[in-house]
């Protein structure tokens, strides 16, 4: 038992370095979605697979450590949370504290990353609302009305105002 929750504890502490570096990651995105410099939103997305991918690695490896645990204990491994065991390792105060730290450690850097992972959500979706505000405005212009000049027949001779049928010119 001792060496599955040193195994458990080791796992966790990883985990929560991991963490640790995509809060920091997530922390860099912030100012570079605001300045809306995309290649480097893209080179820090890439780094965020990779710690995302390091991360699913290392839960898989703390479900099988937990599913160990679980089974020498004799209980379901979905009712055993880490606050079960730390307070079931009272005997082990050693134990019992390093799996406490590393659990707290791991709390705080998830609600972290879930607090900037919101902030840059919104930013983002400010963003698009943008995108969406200039485009309209460019149909809208496009579809400018005519100006009220009339020839002797009674014909429409105005002009449409606004940018005209032209569209974008990359020449100019």
């Amino acid at each position: 038992m001792a060496s599955l929750m040193e195994n458990l504890i080791d796992v966790l502490r990883k985990e929560c370095r991991e963490y640790e570096g995509l809060l920091e990651l997530s922390q860099k995105k912030t100012p570079v979605i605001v300045s809306g410099n995309l290649e480097e939103l893209q080179k820090i997305t890439d780094e965020e697979q990779g710690l995302v991918s390091r991360i699913n690695h290392l839960e898989k490896e703390r479900v099988e450590v937990t599913a160990d645990i679980a089974n020498v204990l004799n209980k379901d491994v979905k009712d055993l949370k880490l606050a079960d065991l730390i307070r079931m390792l009272s005997g082990r105060p050693t134990e019992q504290a390093a799996l406490a730290e590393v659990h707290d450690s791991l709390q705080v850097s998830v609600r972290g990353l879930q607090r900037v992972n919101e902030q840059n959500r919104e930013l983002l979706n400010n963003a698009l609302e943008v995108v969406a505000f200039e485009m309209n405005m460019m149909q809208a212009m496009k579809a400018a009305p005519e100006t009220a000049n009339c020839n002797r027949g009674a014909y429409s001779a105005g002009d449409t105002m606004g940018i005209g049928s032209k569209g974008f010119d990359a020449k100019q």
